[in-house]
């Protein structure tokens, strides 16, 4: 597999291409400020101990505090961690929200540890980086396979340490933790909003037939906020296996199934695929929200979508967005697609350090008008430069970085 820091590193590239930029600045930006990592020992519930290894990559805080999610994952690793802190930085210069990229993890499965282990790894990773993360220094969020219960427990540890009280250190908590409305959909919903801004400009029908890879958080939202805007569900994936009916898919139907037994195996209303056979299901909008590197050189011309909408971090590699390119399926990049998270989790922390709460209407007002204003911005980039939305992105958020570092 390909490793993503690279493909960041060429999609940075790539984006030079079309737009000039000072190559001092690319060279520093090429570079993370700092990469820490950290031994976090865990008592095991049999009793021995075992020491897991984890990760905080802070790459650039030109346009404010390092903001980037905490993933649990047996694949993770410092390239990976490298590459997803680097589209941080990207992602929020595109939503020109004040805050910089990083991003942690720990290469654990987390289905492996019992409640109480895994508590102790969270308040471990905080203990281990209390000194370099705060409200106005890095401020950590959920990711792939953390939860605002994790949440709870890291920004509990923090206080204790610290005595911060604010909980504006960590973003993705709880309600009643100080998490803001909205959160939990935030990465789905700005999607939609960016769907909805671009759809008649890409040359989508009114009605889209939809194909969703991942059934976590943002898939599944995903799949119930496209079916209720009146779009057809036709393919949905999890890790194991996909589903596909060119009729549509009873969503509700599917992740009932999915609940009651643990897979979508055996669902009586769909044939079942593979997870690469849903990329070649005929569709119009090809949804990636499950992990990197999903759409390759190697498979990218089975695709069967006129658009890939990128709500995963870096599901399509460089050289297949040649390939797409060359076939005319465009692509909706993931800093743009997926950044209604981050520009909700920006939401929390303003909250927290106003001691705020804002309704959820409120939240979505506010994220609405950020997602249709900077996809549009996007687009109109696109069309000036004579390139795709990846690369009009890039040369956005390169745009504002540059100008905040002062180069």
């Amino acid at each position: 597999m390909s490793n993503p820091f690279e493909n960041a590193l060429s999609q940075l590239r790539r984006a030079k291409a079309v737009q000039d930029f000072p190559e001092d600045f690319l060279t520093r930006f090429s570079t993370p400020d700092r990469e820490i990592h950290i031994s976090i020992p865990v008592r095991m519930d049999d009793g021995s101990l075992k020491i897991f290894e984890g990760y905080r990559v802070q790459h650039n805080n030109a346009r404010g505090p390092y903001k980037g999610g905490i993933r649990y994952h047996q694949d993770t690793d410092i390239a990976e961690v490298k590459a997803l802190a680097l589209w941080m930085a990207l992602k929020c210069a595109v939503a020109n929200i004040p805050m910089g990229g990083g991003k942690g993890g720990v290469t654990v499965n987390p289905k492996n540890l019992s409640d109480r282990e895994l508590e102790a790894l969270s308040r471990g990773w905080i203990q281990k980086l209390v000194d370099v993360i705060g409200p106005k220094k890095d401020v950590p969020a959920p990711d792939v396979n953390t939860n605002p219960k994790i949440m709870a427990w890291m920004v509990d540890e923090y206080g204790k340490m610290t005595g911060d009280t604010s909980g504006a250190v960590i973003t993705g908590k709880p309600i009643d933790h100080g998490g803001s409305e909205g959160r939990g959909t935030a990465t789905a919903q700005g999607g939609f909003y960016v769907f909805e801004a671009l759809q008649e400009k890409l040359g989508l029908p009114e009605v889209c037939r939809v194909s969703v890879q991942g059934c976590g958080n943002a898939g599944q939202i995903a799949a119930r906020l496209w079916e209720q805007a009146g779009h057809k569900i036709v393919a949905i994936s999890d890790s194991r296996g996909a589903l596909a009916n060119q009729e549509g898919l009873d969503r509700e139907a599917v992740i009932a199934h999915k609940e009651a037994t643990g897979s979508l195996s055996g669902f009586a209303g769909a044939k079942e695929i593979t997870n690469e056979e849903l990329l070649a299901v005929p569709c119009d909008v090809l949804i990636p929200a499950a992990l990197e590197n999903q759409i390759r050189g190697d498979n990218a011309d089975r695709v069967g979508a006129k658009v890939v909408f990128e709500l995963a971090n870096g599901p399509t590699t460089p050289e297949a967005d040649d390939i797409l390119f060359a076939k005319g399926i465009l692509v909706v990049p993931d800093i743009l697609a997926n950044s209604g998270g981050v520009t909700v989790s920006t939401f929390e922390w303003e909250q927290n350090l106003k001691n705020e709460h804002w309704t959820e209407e409120e939240v979505f007002i506010k994220l609405k008008e950020i997602m249709e204003r900077e996809a549009l911005g996007i687009y109109e980039k696109s069309q000036a430069l004579h390139t795709d939305l990846r690369r009009a992105a890039f040369s956005i958020a390169i745009e504002r970085i540059a100008k905040a570092m002062g180069m």
